[in-house]
């Protein structure tokens, strides 16, 4: 199994026309680049959020030129710091123009969705997201059969159609940061 990483999954962002839309299952990542950020966040300290900047500039020209970031998190209950952590973060995303959603696990567990992350760009290229032991990303999988893109694109509906918006989520798990 070949992954793509690096430069080559960054250019997935760049390349697609319509729609991308991500399937968050995990209760914590481990990414060297947010870990100082999360700690500040814990420590309540403020963060202007360094490495999220690209991120953002990047969602803010895709959204002006039409093109759509969505994004389902399933989370467990009680919320675990780090999903904490992606509550508070996602109000700068959705900000920039991505719309990330909330689902519960047990919702995602009635609704019988993967228990792996994933990118669906176009509803038609899936790149199944892989990570190590320790949470850490290890590259993205293209899958291309044609039955599986279905799949995905069926449990990317399921969850879209269950998924709380951010702000709702957030008030509802009284997390006093809306």
């Amino acid at each position: 199994m070949s992954l793509l990483n690096g430069d080559d999954f960054g250019q997935l962002f760049k390349s697609f026309e319509h729609t991308a839309f991500r399937l968050e299952v995990r209760d914590r990542y481990d990414a060297d680049y947010e870990n100082e950020s999360l700690r500040k966040f814990l420590a309540q300290e403020k963060d202007d959020l360094p490495w999220m900047q690209d991120w953002l500039t990047m969602i803010r020209d895709a959204t002006s030129k039409g093109r759509r970031f969505t994004r389902v998190r399933v989370v467990s209950l009680p919320l675990t710091d780090y999903s904490r952590f992606g509550v508070w973060c996602s109000q700068f995303t959705n900000g920039a123009g991505e719309d990330i959603r909330y689902l519960t696990r047990d919702q995602a567990n009635a609704e019988n969705l993967p228990n792996h992350d994933y990118w669906l760009f176009d509803s038609n290229k899936l790149v199944r997201m892989h990570f190590d032991d320790s949470d850490a990303f290890l590259g993205g999988e293209v899958i291309e059969d044609a039955a599986e893109i279905v799949r995905h694109n069926y449990w990317r509906d399921a969850a879209w159609h269950r998924a709380n918006r951010r702000d709702d989520f957030a008030t509802e798990q009284r997390l006093g940061f809306v």
